[in-house]
């Protein structure tokens, strides 16, 4: 009666084991397939993440550039009219210089007419 009783409990313990493995290996099977969807999941979701940054960037730049070339164009036409202001005042400059020259020259004669007059002892006319 010892053997038989043995021989169930045996037979008992193997069944639990047997069952509680099958169970363990079914779980594992399970959390494999979660994690290939996890995983999937995650790939679509980089996905997108990657289409939406790529599309904010090519807006980004196109952004960029327009308003590049928009203050390239105003730099430009500042830089031809500012040239233009600094043609005109050189030029007239360049007139109150010689306005001045003929002045300065002008007046050295009449200096040194005057000068040469003291010196020969002639009254100013003036």
């Amino acid at each position: 009666m010892r053997t038989i009783q043995f021989a169930r409990f045996l037979l008992a313990a193997g069944l639990c084991l047997g069952l509680g493995c099958g169970v363990a290996l079914g779980q594992a099977g399970q959390d494999i397939k979660d994690a290939g969807s996890d995983t999937k999941g995650a790939a679509v979701d980089t996905g997108h993440a990657t289409k939406q940054v790529y599309r904010k960037t090519a807006a980004g730049s196109k952004t960029a550039y327009r308003k590049t070339a928009h203050g390239t164009t105003v730099a430009a036409d500042k830089t031809a009219g500012g040239a233009k202001v600094a043609g005109h005042d050189a030029k007239a400059g360049a007139e109150d210089v010689g306005h001045g020259t003929k002045v300065a020259a002008k007046d050295t004669v009449h200096g040194t007419q005057k000068l040469g007059d003291k010196i020969a002892d002639k009254p100013d006319p003036h």
